[in-house]
């Protein structure tokens, strides 16, 4: 059975979500509640204070944006009910009457044009990078100008959180991570750093009260710990199943396993810097393009997937998928640089470094799928061409911070990176843009990548208001990128979840678990 328990001990707690009825059914009907098993906890709850994906799952349940991401990539209302492009440069978005924020007081423009002016000065800045000014028409009317033509300025705002500008200037920053406020459909009941998140619904939640009434996160950061929680009925949804573990879940009819290709690129991040923190001479061997192309065709993407992954992870042919702005039909990197040791070894040689180098990977042991085991296959791999590839591996709570622009700790790391904006542009500008060159770009670059073509075409795909003269910047973008090889990319995750066969959820394309998408039979 589902977790449908009501606990003598939070009956005052739950008293909001306890309903009566005398005539239907006599007596008392229990709350719906949920456990959740997330790879990790929040880093934080401060919507502006980083980006990770398990902060990113508590963000959109406490808070709101302007427009709404829905589970298929499409957008749609959020907390402005409808937005038009009044000229090339002036948007207006028009805010729904009688929202209200989970401390009863009712948002208002004043409230959006807060957000955006800390935005602008916050780690997340470059989710305003394309937004000149801001201003509060009436308590209901926003007009946000951007600096050219921009094209998808709504996709941008879908992942900017609307805070409540009384309690923010209240509490201030420290508790506002801690003690977060928001409109959205749960509010925060308890935070125990590494033991578990629990929410309670929002019965005034303005698209209609969740039907789940109370959701505990518990961070499992062991895979198999994950699956055993789910087996002895300690949580009733777990993220990333293991992959071992499928068909063993599978095979109990009181589970079900969900599937869904994932928007997550494993990739490896490459210093370009002259000298470099981790390699132990005069100049960066990685600055020299053959290496680089060494690299990719030394790493067996398919060997990975069959081996560490079992089978449940799709090569990457380009920086972002298929669905997205800026893909190139019919371009691969797998068919660009195959795997090929002879000429990985050979590349190598003809550039001088025949007897290879010493680099350190920084890389998580407990964000992404099998992290640590795809680390060590690299290190095996890189090695066959005599680069000695060493691995800091740490838990996601230090990597982090530790790995954040700018540093001058990395030579190499490996991350992932999704666009759930469906725009790749929204990638290229902060993770392949030339460092310090522009307001709110280049903030994720951590390989100090510089190509003036690449800024320049991403600058050009930011000033147009046609989506298919962006699209076709971009594509020209990813082909340069291509050809240069600034980053690795490994492969796309396939999502995997399990649950109680009761629960009723579809898997979202963004990876986001969304508890108001959730229900659970009786």
């Amino acid at each position: 059975m589902l977790n449908l328990r009501m606990k003598s001990g939070r009956i005052a707690a739950l008293a909001a979500f306890v309903l009566l009825s005398s005539t239907a059914l006599g007596g008392l009907v229990h709350a719906k509640e949920l456990t959740v098993g997330l790879t990790s906890d929040a880093v934080n709850l401060d919507p502006q204070a980083g980006e990770e994906l398990s902060s990113n799952i508590l963000f959109y349940h406490i808070y709101d944006p302007l427009v709404r991401r829905n589970a298929d990539l499409s957008f749609g209302p959020g907390l402005a009910e409808s937005w038009e492009l009044k000229d090339d440069t002036t948007w207006v978005f028009k805010l729904r009457h009688g929202v209200k924020f989970h401390n009863g007081e009712e948002l208002k423009a004043s409230d959006v044009v807060f957000t955006l002016d800390r935005l602008k000065k916050s780690l997340m800045a470059n989710l305003g990078a394309n937004i000149a000014s801001f201003t509060a028409v009436d308590d209901y009317t926003v007009e946000i100008k951007t600096p050219k033509p921009y094209a998808v300025l709504p996709n941008d705002l879908a992942a900017v959180l609307i805070l409540s500008e009384k309690y923010a200037k209240e509490v201030g920053d420290e508790q506002l991570d801690l003690k977060p406020v928001g409109t959205g459909p749960y509010k925060l009941v308890e935070w125990i750093k590494e033991d578990h998140i629990t929410l309670a619904a929002n019965a005034d939640y303005f698209a209609g009260a969740p039907k789940i009434e109370e959701v505990t996160f518990r961070p499992i950061t062991n895979g198999a710990t994950r699956t055993a929680a789910l087996l002895t009925g300690e949580v009733d949804v777990i993220q990333d199943l293991n992959v071992r573990d499928v068909d063993r879940v599978k095979a109990d009819d009181r589970y079900k396993v969900m599937t869904k290709p994932s928007l997550l690129n494993v990739v490896v991040s490459i210093d370009h810097r002259e000298k470099s923190p981790t390699i132990a001479l005069d100049k960066n061997p990685i600055m020299d393009r053959r290496v680089r192309e060494a690299m990719v065709r030394a790493i067996d993407v398919n060997a990975i997937n069959k081996i560490i992954m079992n089978g449940l992870s799709t090569p990457s042919e380009q920086y972002v998928p298929a669905s997205h702005t800026g893909y190139v039909d019919g371009a691969s990197f797998r068919d660009m640089y195959p795997f090929d040791l002879e000429k990985a070894a050979a590349l190598m040689a003809e550039a001088g470094y025949a007897d290879g180098f010493t680099v350190t990977l920084d890389t998580t042991n407990n964000r992404y799928v099998n992290d640590q085991q795809i680390a060590q296959a690299l290190a095996s791999m890189l090695g066959k061409i005599k680069i000695d590839l060493k691995l800091n591996l740490m838990p996601k709570s230090n990597f982090f911070g530790y790995i954040r622009v700018p540093s001058d700790k990395s030579s190499m790391i490996m991350s992932g990176w999704d666009v759930p904006s469906g725009d790749g542009g929204s990638m290229y500008s902060v993770m392949f843009y030339s460092r310090d060159k522009k307001e709110g770009y280049g903030q994720v670059n951590r390989g100090s990548y510089s190509n003036p073509k690449v800024d320049e075409l991403i600058d050009k795909a930011d000033a147009t208001s046609k989506l298919e003269e962006r699209d076709g910047y971009l594509q020209e973008v990813t082909k340069i990128l291509m050809e240069d090889i600034p980053m690795i990319p490994i492969h796309y995750e396939q999502d995997l979840y399990a649950a109680k066969t009761n629960v009723e959820m579809t898997p979202r394309a963004d990876k986001f678990l969304w508890a108001y998408e959730i229900d659970v039979k009786e």
